[in-house]
């Protein structure tokens, strides 16, 4: 517990994230580009670092939330980044959907450098990052991820270890492949059972329970039927993450067709200008057509 623990990436996630940290008893030193944006973090006993090699040199742990994975190679492998900046024998712990090939590549410089990287991508959303039930996947060596599981442990509920370093990505892909298709199937009923004139609120309280349950059926749709877009993860951060699935995929010869569409549609919307939406915004796809 006495673990002074860095944190990077205080978005819609991170945030709640850092909350969960500080309610654990953790001693925790955030960075973001400018002060202000912190402030409420500050007010709750976070210390505001002012940049990311002064917060890697005076942490334990470090934990990032960042958006894509160039601002991840930034954060760790460039100039005053993390890893130049560490004191050997720190924790380096990226939460970011980022790819599994970065992953493999901050770990192996790391080690280098006497740094124990994990690669430990998060689903559940902004609700599982305030209630810290999210679950985490996690890559790496397995000593290190015990060494760190009591930080998990404030952070989410369903933690597991993988395997090798990229292990956390890869099975971050398989979440978001899943996620991508039942995200269509779940907007495509409540198109229907609006069309033929049921109530959406009587018909999720049908099927939720039964053979066609999911998180985004029971969390997303009660959003979609209030109009509420807005994100609990953004559409753009999507298929960010959708790129790299298809991406990892086409490279081991596996065919993902409702991968495919499903980016398709996101697309579409973000063309729209629904890139800062929730992804929960897809049904304005349905519903327009």
């Amino acid at each position: 517990m006495n673990q002074i623990v860095g944190f990077i990436g205080t978005g819609v996630m991170g945030k709640s994230m850092v909350r969960r940290l500080l309610a654990h008893g953790y001693d925790v030193r955030i960075y973001t580009r400018t002060k202000e944006k912190a402030e409420d973090l500050l007010t709750e006993g976070a210390t505001w670092v002012d940049s990311i090699a002064s917060l890697a040199n005076q942490v334990d742990v470090v934990i990032t939330m960042v958006g894509y994975p160039k601002d991840v190679e930034e954060v760790y492998l460039g100039e005053g980044g993390i890893v130049q900046n560490a004191k050997a024998g720190t924790y380096l712990i990226d939460m970011t959907t980022s790819k599994p090939s970065l992953a493999k590549q901050i770990y192996e410089i790391a080690a280098s450098h006497s740094l124990h990287a994990l690669d430990a991508p998060v689903s559940g959303g902004d609700i599982g990052a305030r209630e810290g039930t999210l679950a985490i996947m996690v890559g790496g060596d397995e000593t290190a991820f015990h060494t760190i599981q009591p930080i998990f442990q404030a952070l989410g509920k369903n933690i597991v270890f993988q395997g090798e370093a990229g292990s956390g990505q890869y099975t971050k892909m398989c979440n978001q492949i899943a996620i991508a298709s039942n995200m269509m199937g779940v907007c495509e009923a409540l198109a229907y059972a609006k069309k033929v004139g049921l109530q959406p609120e009587n018909v999720l309280k049908s099927i939720e329970s039964g053979a066609a349950g999911s998180w985004s059926l029971s969390n997303l749709v009660p959003r979609m039927i209030k109009e509420d877009y807005s994100p609990g993860f953004y559409i753009k951060h999507f298929i960010k993450d959708m790129s790299i699935a298809l991406e990892s995929a086409k490279e081991m010869g596996l065919q993902t067709p409702g991968l495919e569409l499903a980016k398709s549609l996101y697309d579409e919307l973000a063309n729209q200008g629904e890139e800062n939406s929730g992804t929960q915004a897809l049904i304005k796809w349905y519903l327009s057509t």
